[in-house]
């Protein structure tokens, strides 16, 4: 068995995860997400809405993308491509409830390198 390193997979090159749990309930913390002001704190200034299934997308800065898949209130999986980057990532946000509010979980994959991953 070969050993890869942390956060490179076998099929989608490397990836990143990461999560916190804040005091939010899901419903109060899924519509700031996806309000104009949530939009552009995680994906840039002028995000279209509101975010439907095949929405394709251009913010401000150039960043590119489309929305492959939605279910409101659990989860958003989209393409991602700002400016320079040669080919597009995917970026899932999901939410869990948590005993106290809801786990806030962003996950990257088919990351460009290890660097991109820090």
């Amino acid at each position: 068995m070969t050993s890869r390193p942390t956060g490179l997979t076998k099929d989608a090159g490397w990836e990143v995860g990461v999560s916190r749990t804040p005091g939010t309930d899901p419903g109060t913390m899924w519509e700031y997400l996806l309000s104009a002001p949530g939009l552009s704190l995680w994906l840039g200034d002028g995000m279209p809405g509101p975010l439907e299934n095949g929405l394709t997308f251009a913010t401000t800065n150039g960043t590119t993308g489309e929305i492959r898949s939605l279910r409101p209130g659990d989860r958003v999986r989209l393409t991602w491509k700002p400016p320079g980057r040669q080919q597009y990532a995917i970026v899932q946000l999901a939410l869990r409830p948590a005993p106290v509010g809801c786990s806030v979980r962003f996950h990257s994959e088919r990351l460009d390198s290890e660097n991109e991953r820090e």
